[in-house]
């Protein structure tokens, strides 16, 4: 049987997101015409809400953070043979690791101590979240894809038990915990400039974004440069073999879980104390789900994760300017050319392979010639 023709890395990694991009964008802006307002318009206010001030790439770059982390936890779990969608439950159990620990020794150590282990905390709770999914896989046979859905709706309501029950402080409505002491609050950027002597318009974004820069360099070494991201990739490309060869399946995913689940925790560190300074009800608020988007789209390569992330971060602001700037284009309708590019440059990003395989073979065959 004739194996599948391989496009190059610049194609399948270049030329092909570029490609379903343009597609996503040319219908979404048929859908934007079909309701009567200027596909131009809008996407020149997109451009120019995300990327036209300090304040909106600021916004874009924290969007862009919280995609980060969810992409790669998808990509490593992607890696090791596995269909990470728990990534919403993993991030809401690393916020509780990482309010837990903000409300237990905020006023007892300094930032620089308290940070890094809120980092440590969310990276833990949410390992340690992805570890039961992963165990119930690897030792009794339950599908990943059912246990992790299952297991989101699960720490949403412990999250909302623990806020109504445990964490809200007495007297107040609100169903959210205690404001966090000053040393639990990641660093904002405008703040650090503001120290510097410069000044930066406010944003939510923070330090949050050299941690997701750090783990970008740290999945690329663990899976392409370790032993362990061999052995990891040698069980999602090959169970059997890489039995045969005296590597052991179930530990590999639970590694693999594992490390999922600590990247996307620290979806936590971004929003809850970066951002909010205290626990939420919704503060996930379906980063989880884009992280599959982002990580397909990506290839599952953190290289294209961080693209991909900056596109859907520019998505996430800009649309929020067009709904705002252009009388008679709703937030559902922003939602919806999401939706599309979602749909294109995600979920069907294989669709054009085989034309781009017969493009190959024709023009790769007559470039081989003329250059024999």
């Amino acid at each position: 049987m004739s194996q599948p023709h391989q496009l190059p890395r610049w194609i399948d990694l270049g030329v092909l997101p570029l490609w379903n991009l343009a597609i996503a964008l040319a219908v979404a802006g048929l859908v934007v015409l079909a309701i009567g307002q200027s596909p131009s318009q809008a996407l020149a206010v997109l451009i120019q809400g995300a990327l036209g001030s300090t304040r909106g790439l600021g916004y874009t770059l924290y969007y862009a953070t919280t995609f980060i982390f969810t992409g790669l936890a998808v990509a490593v779990a992607f890696h090791g043979g596995l269909f990470n969608i728990g990534g919403e439950g993993q991030a809401t159990f690393g916020g509780l690791g990482v309010a837990l620990t903000a409300l237990a020794l905020g006023s007892a150590l300094p930032a620089p101590l308290l940070l890094p282990l809120l980092v440590l905390a969310a990276a833990l709770f949410g390992m340690m979240w992805a570890l039961i999914p992963a165990y119930l896989q690897a030792w009794r046979g339950s599908h990943i894809v059912i246990t992790t859905i299952m297991f989101n709706f699960l720490a949403a309501s412990l999250n909302v038990y623990l806020l109504v029950n445990m964490l809200r402080p007495k007297g107040s409505m609100a169903v959210e915990s205690a404001t966090f002491s000053e040393a639990a609050r990641m660093p904002s950027l405008h703040g650090i400039a503001q120290a510097l002597g410069f000044d930066m318009p406010s944003s939510p974004l923070n330090l949050s974004l050299l941690l997701a820069l750090l783990a970008c360099v740290f999945v690329w070494w663990f899976l392409w440069k370790s032993r362990a991201g061999y052995a990891l990739r040698a069980v999602g490309s090959a169970p059997k073999a890489a039995h045969y060869a005296g590597i052991r399946p179930k530990l590999q995913v639970l590694i693999a879980m594992g490390l999922s689940g600590a990247l996307a925790g620290m979806v936590a560190v971004n929003e809850i104390s970066g951002v909010q300074g205290k626990l939420t009800l919704d503060f996930v608020a379906g980063a989880g789900f884009t992280g599959i988007a982002v990580s397909l789209m990506g290839r599952n390569h953190p290289v294209g994760i961080v693209l991909s992330a900056l596109l859907f971060g520019l998505l996430y602001q800009g649309g929020v300017e067009v709904a705002f700037e252009i009388p008679g284009f709703s937030r559902e309708m922003v939602v919806t050319v999401q939706g599309l590019i979602v749909l294109f440059a995600g979920a069907m990003a294989m669709v054009s392979v085989p034309l781009f395989v017969r493009l190959y073979r024709l023009f790769g065959k007559r470039a081989e010639v003329s250059h024999g």
